[in-house]
């Protein structure tokens, strides 16, 4: 069964904010909320890249940004999202 990728970050998202419970708006390393941290590793796991290609790869989906409530001109780095 084939999950579109815009799903999968949406059930990721709900799934870690339930688990992270009143953590979940936390700030992570990097300035950004704990949820948003564990869905960009399922994001990242998922479609097979390394940590480098993330940020490139966000640039240019709108819909997954604001899902995760990310500006696309001011990413994360790469190590922002390692850590």
């Amino acid at each position: 069964m084939e999950i579109d990728l815009l799903d999968f970050v949406e059930q990721c998202r709900d799934l870690a904010k339930q688990a992270l419970g009143k953590h979940a708006g936390e700030p992570a390393s990097g300035g950004f909320a704990r949820w948003v941290h564990v869905v960009l590793h399922c994001f990242r796991l998922e479609e097979g890249h390394s940590y480098r290609e993330t940020p490139n790869r966000l640039k240019y989906m709108t819909e997954i940004c604001d899902v995760l409530g990310l500006d696309r001109e001011n990413l994360p780095d790469y190590s922002t999202i390692y850590k």
